[in-house]
């Protein structure tokens, strides 16, 4: 996005853009302006996004140790941060590079997977009650992306 966004920039500089390319440039911005939002609310409800999952887990994981609570919370809590991240760049490589690409290999070795599936489940579910169906779709695949890398 924020290539997009510059790319057109960048054309400007030799001429003005085109009546196609201005209006590629306001879809764009209003784009970014969507996302804008979305990261927002994210940042404004992340405790309670992230209480109601901790609440889950805990009644339906009673006998998990708390460490292994407290390291998926925290892994998820880094993940939807860069997923946002992600989805205001509108750039799924970003979010390979800056978490995904390290971060299976620690649930893999904490052997945390089956708590962190049920994690991401509670997450997704909540994503969507307070985001609503239309928001969520722009970061469902960013989260889509998180699961089919760390939770195979």
């Amino acid at each position: 996005m924020i290539t997009e966004i510059e790319s057109q920039i960048y054309s400007a500089e030799a001429e003005y853009l085109s009546s196609q390319d201005l209006g590629v440039l306001k879809t764009q911005i209003l784009y970014l302006e969507e996302r804008l939002k979305i990261y927002e609310q994210l940042r404004t409800q992340e405790a309670e996004i992230f209480q109601y999952a901790a609440n889950q887990i805990s009644k339906n994981f009673a006998d998990e140790s708390e460490l292994k609570v407290k390291q998926a919370l925290k892994h998820w809590l880094l993940i939807l941060r860069y997923c946002g991240m992600a989805m205001l760049f509108n750039d799924s490589l970003y979010l390979q590079q800056q978490i995904l690409s390290w971060l299976s290999a620690q649930i893999e070795a904490r052997q945390t997977q089956d708590l962190e599936k049920h994690l991401y489940s509670y997450l997704h579910k909540r994503l969507k009650k307070v985001l609503g169906n239309e928001q969520f779709s722009i970061l469902q695949p960013y989260l889509e992306q998180s699961k089919n890398a760390l939770l195979k």
